[in-house]
């Protein structure tokens, strides 16, 4: 039965961000362009042409690889040669990731691939579009990448499983992939010459993990604004430290918008507008607009970085059919992107650090309100020990937060001696993503709690959320299991629907 999906047509066309997270979460299906696929073809023909007249070698052609770029291959090994490429770089290590991430793998290597400057043939990126559309993702682990001469052991099992081996999640489980394709009735990738290199140079993986995690973090980033809102008026926090004026005279971007968020998701407030005692906010309350604003703009310029990536050609050798070159460069460097994924990795624990500050401050029995939140403190811990979590994670953002990129091992006997650890970087990345909605889920329960407390209500869209919240995590009267409810206030969070629209106004 044909597909009723929505079609997104690869194309040369510069493609953002928002674009792409409506095109993976709308679910469209891709396919090549006309345009794409005659340049992929006239890359292909000039490529088969060059080699039957070439007599010097060529890297990755008719070559080894690596260290062994000084080896020839004779004519009648080149598809064998990248057959072994293959099957020799395939060595991850460690947890799988995410299926969700090996999807948008796809989608990034089979655009790479388009440009027609990698001299693959349109039936290679037609199995990985395949593997795209009908959600055959291969199983790819985390560990094994250096991060220049690209991704090389994920990428090596993205493509093993188009070779028809190795293994699949497909339906909800992990099978072999020839058991798949049987399934579909669809043949084994064919590799040709070059094709094995350029499926596997490229940084596809650490660039679709930087990319995922920017997705969430524009929700994240979209909800660490309520929820710290939400906190200051638990803890009738005043309101001029997001006055616009005091922004304008120190007019960051990112510091800026969160003052006009915060004003925004204040108005019509009783908390906000009543009668304050003290004179100033500690900084974790009146510095909102500033630390939340700067891990913005860290996140903007990461996606700038991520965004260009996109839209570039990674593998290597390079062909420029027109021009009569293949050059051998070094575009699979990720070290771009490696110090873009190590910087939004400090940004994103910067929003844990100041989340459990609040938190902090909310359960110390300050400004009327009952230590730790509960009625009986003695004979209830209340949250206490959430407080403990929360600093705990933090704790461990900070050790994940060493930089990757400074690192460099030597590898290929000397010939790739200087690499990027990008993959690192955006690994490390997403645990602390992952963290930060932890330490995000115990503010949020700890500012509902402290709600209990006021007599005043809040404005009319966080009193909307928080009686959604309450619904998901109750009031604490007495002690309870509160793993529980950190689990579900970490479901509430990645539950909570925010439209593209919102998160990138």
């Amino acid at each position: 039965m044909p597909s009723t999906k929505s079609i997104f047509k690869i194309s040369a066309a510069h493609l953002s961000l928002s674009d792409l997270h409506h095109i993976y979460y709308a679910s469209h299906d891709i396919e090549l362009s006309d345009e794409a696929r005659e340049k992929v073809e006239y890359c292909r023909n000039y490529l088969d042409q060059k080699i039957e007249r070439e007599e010097n070698p060529v890297y990755g052609i008719n070559t080894g690889f690596g260290s062994l770029c000084n080896v020839a291959i004779e004519g009648k090994d080149l598809k064998r040669l990248q057959l072994n490429l293959v099957r020799s770089h395939a060595c991850g290590s460690g947890d799988r990731i995410d299926p969700a991430y090996v999807k948008m793998m796809l989608f990034l290597k089979a655009r790479g691939l388009s440009y027609g400057l990698s001299g693959v043939s349109p039936s290679t990126i037609e199995q990985l579009i395949f593997f795209y559309n009908n959600e055959i993702l291969p199983e790819v682990f985390e560990q094994g990448s250096l991060g220049a001469s690209g991704d090389l052991a994920p990428l090596a099992h993205l493509s093993l499983a188009m070779m028809g081996e190795g293994r699949v999640h497909y339906q909800g489980e992990y099978r072999e992939s020839s058991e798949v394709l049987s399934k579909f009735q669809r043949p084994a990738v064919d590799l040709r010459s070059k094709e094995g290199i350029a499926l596997l140079n490229g940084t596809q993986f650490m660039l679709s993990l930087g990319i995922m995690a920017s997705f969430e973090l524009r929700k994240l980033a979209f909800l660490a604004d309520r929820i710290a809102a939400l906190s200051l008026e638990a803890f009738d926090g005043r309101p001029e430290p997001f006055d616009d004026l005091i922004h304008a005279a120190r007019p960051h971007k990112g510091q800026r918008a969160t003052a006009a968020q915060i004003r925004s998701l204040l108005e019509g407030s009783e908390m906000i507008s009543r009668k304050k005692v003290h004179v100033q906010d500690p900084y974790s309350f009146r510095c909102i607009p500033q630390v939340h604003g700067a891990s913005k703009d860290a996140l903007a310029y990461a996606e700038q970085v991520f965004e260009t990536e996109l839209n570039s050609v990674t593998d290597n050798p390079t062909i420029f059919p027109d021009e009569d070159k293949i050059i051998s460069g070094g575009n699979f460097h990720g070290q771009t992107l490696a110090l873009a994924l190590d910087h939004l990795a400090l940004a994103t624990a910067e929003w844990a650090n100041i989340s459990e500050r609040r938190t902090y401050l909310l359960i110390s029995g300050q400004r009327d309100l009952p230590a730790f939140l509960v009625a009986k403190p003695g004979l209830n811990s209340g949250l206490m020990i959430a407080q403990y979590t929360a600093a705990s994670v933090v704790s461990q953002n900070k050790q994940l937060c060493t930089p990757a990129s400074v690192d460099s091992i030597v590898s290929s006997n000397g010939q790739e001696d200087h690499v990027s650890m990008g993959a690192n970087a955006a690994t490390k990345l997403q645990k602390v993503v992952d963290n930060l909605k932890t330490v995000l889920a115990i503010e949020l329960m700890t500012a509902s709690q402290a709600f209990y407390f006021r007599k005043e209500k809040t404005s009319d869209e966080l009193s909307a959320m928080l009686t959604a919240f309450r619904e998901k995590v109750p009031f604490i009267d007495e002690d309870r299991i509160l793993h529980h409810d950190i689990q579900a206030a970490r479901n509430f969070i990645e539950e909570f629907e925010v439209g593209a629209e919102q998160i990138y106004a």
